[in-house]
């Protein structure tokens, strides 16, 4: 004869895999890699756009330094300029803001921010760690333009 389960222990097993992604995604999160973000974007008074990052060194070892291109297109898709946005040395689970001002026009001008490559990723023991500072990058976005690898 078959029963069905208990609401009980539906209740439980649901409450069960619940924890089990909660716990998956708390790991992902803390993972080895680099979270960089764009915070947002200001117009400075000089008709430039200062674009706020945050980046996180969620690797075991601490970054000599740790600076990566990225290119700026316009609102019409043509690539702007390819600065290098340098964040120098971050500890291992450290977490660093900076301002990078784009001169050149607004942020309004702006259409999206892509990471084009890693300038310099060197680890505390002088290691070069460009190839795990790429592959191991993850972005998020909290402005009002495209931003992305």
């Amino acid at each position: 004869m078959f029963r069905s389960p208990s609401l009980k222990a539906a209740g439980g097993a649901m409450l069960a895999m619940g924890l089990v992604l909660a716990q998956s995604a708390a790991a992902q999160d803390s993972g080895g890699g680099v979270m960089m973000e764009l915070n947002g974007l200001t117009d400075t008074q000089n008709d430039s756009c200062a674009l706020t990052m945050v980046t996180t060194n969620r690797l075991p070892q601490g970054l000599q330094r740790a600076a990566w291109q990225v290119a700026i297109f316009d609102t019409d898709g043509r690539v702007r300029t390819l600065p290098v946005l340098d964040f120098g040395a971050l500890l291992a689970g450290k977490t660093r803001v900076i301002s990078f001002v784009i001169p050149g026009g607004g942020c309004a001008s702006l259409g999206r921010v892509v990471v084009n490559d890693v300038v310099e990723c060197t680890a505390d023991d002088g290691s070069d760690l460009r190839d795990l500072c790429l592959s191991n990058l993850a972005t998020q976005n909290r402005s009002s333009i495209e931003f992305g690898i």
